[in-house]
């Protein structure tokens, strides 16, 4: 339970009991991401207001414990199934919701209603899954899991479904699209996956010198070429008069793309990086926040005259989870590659330190915690780099 900025401690909590529209969901594992430091720092509370104390964790896989008949019938699983659980929670009213749009609904009395952010304070408090159990609300959305798939690998669904959201459904990524994803984080190695899996040719994904292992695994991935940039492109000129498009471009053989997404964190730069490299009537697609900072030398004239598509992403929709799912379950895709580290509940604060980057020599990726009755995934020499930390 998160009691304030950098305050996790474990807990104890009564299991509810299940009424005919609910379940219980036995966590195996449970995915970190960005918004999860950005929860434990406290910074996320500058924008959506207090919520602590509260059980975070919102990209759970686990088996169904208990389950009510009713919604047995509507999710289509039975106890023991194995499911993922989208983040959102729609209360199924609101017009967002009605309209399909379920990650924007803002009709519960606390916002926002996602799993990993509800006051403990609504009962059961099981709201999060940095637990060895999750209360599944009436309102929830499970997709179903193969039993071949291993938890830490099914725990890469939300990524995986960021991809596929941000890389295809949103810019209508076709065969033969020439895609450039910059960020090679994990959402950008799923965007990678997913242009590739839409069948987009080629797919460039840009990364930092300390990035390589990064995009080492972005070819694994699919990725046709993997463009290392350094720290003197940040103003987005580097040494000889180039810069990041003029090396992205240089791998394409001078094709502009149709697509490209700015998943880079914090750094205005690669906003104009994508402008400038986008083909006349291409897209735009915008994912990585850059903590409030402006974006120097914009020029809007610039989308005019391109006639671009600027788009801003936000969430997930449901499609997008249910073709990432059939892309995790079809085990087509070394996506076991993308978990580096994985711990145990008691050390839910060091995995969350471990992804922010502040543990030396770590190299995370996905970083996953495991409750203490699961046993973590033992990645094989085939699995990873033989100097890549993995902890437990």
């Amino acid at each position: 339970m998160q009691r304030g900025p950098g305050n996790l401690d474990l807990v104890e909590l009564p299991l509810p009991d299940i009424g005919p529209d609910e379940a219980l969901l036995r966590v195996e594992a449970c995915g970190i991401c960005g918004t999860d430091v950005e929860e434990y720092s406290g910074a996320l509370f500058d924008t959506i207001g207090p919520t602590s104390p509260f059980v975070p964790g919102h990209e759970p896989v686990g088996r169904i414990a208990a389950i009510g008949a009713r919604a047995a019938r509507r999710w289509g699983i039975v106890e023991g199934d194995r499911v993922v659980v989208e983040p959102a929670l729609p209360c199924g009213a609101c017009r967002d919701c009605r309209t399909g749009r379920y990650v924007l609904c803002a009709g519960w009395d606390h916002f926002p209603m996602s799993y990993g952010f509800i006051p403990a304070k609504i009962p059961p408090a099981l709201w999060g899954g940095f637990a060895d159990h999750m209360y599944l609300h009436a309102n929830s959305v499970v997709h179903k899991v193969s039993d071949a798939v291993a938890p830490t690998t099914a725990a890469t669904f939300n990524a995986v479904a960021a991809g596929v959201e941000w890389a295809v459904e949103v810019p209508g990524t076709r065969a033969g699209d020439c895609v450039v994803v910059l960020g090679a984080g994990q959402r950008g190695l799923a965007c990678v996956l997913a242009a590739r899996a839409a069948g987009a040719d080629p797919v460039i994904v840009t990364g930092l010198a300390s990035d390589r292992h990064k995009l080492d695994l972005a070819l694994e991935l699919g990725a046709t070429a993997a463009v290392e940039v350094d720290g003197g492109e940040a103003d987005g000129v580097n040494a000889d008069g180039g810069g990041v498009p003029a090396k992205v471009l240089e791998s394409t053989g001078g094709v502009q793309p149709d697509v490209v997404i700015d998943v880079a964190a914090y750094d205005p730069q690669t906003v104009l990086d994508a402008m400038t490299l986008a083909r006349p009537g291409g897209t735009v697609i915008l994912a990585g926040l850059k903590g409030g900072r402006p974006v120097p030398g914009w020029i809007s004239d610039d989308v005019v005259t391109k006639g671009l598509r600027v788009q801003g992403v936000r969430a997930v929709g449901h499609t997008s989870f249910r073709r990432a799912v059939a892309l995790i379950n079809s085990g087509e895709h070394p996506l076991h590659r993308l978990v580096t580290h994985t711990f145990g509940l008691q050390d839910a604060a060091e995995a969350i330190e471990t992804l922010a980057g502040n543990r030396p020599g770590s190299r995370p990726i996905s970083v996953v915690i495991t409750p203490d009755h699961t046993t973590p995934d033992r990645p094989t020499p085939d699995q990873t780099n033989p100097d890549q930390a993995v902890q437990e």
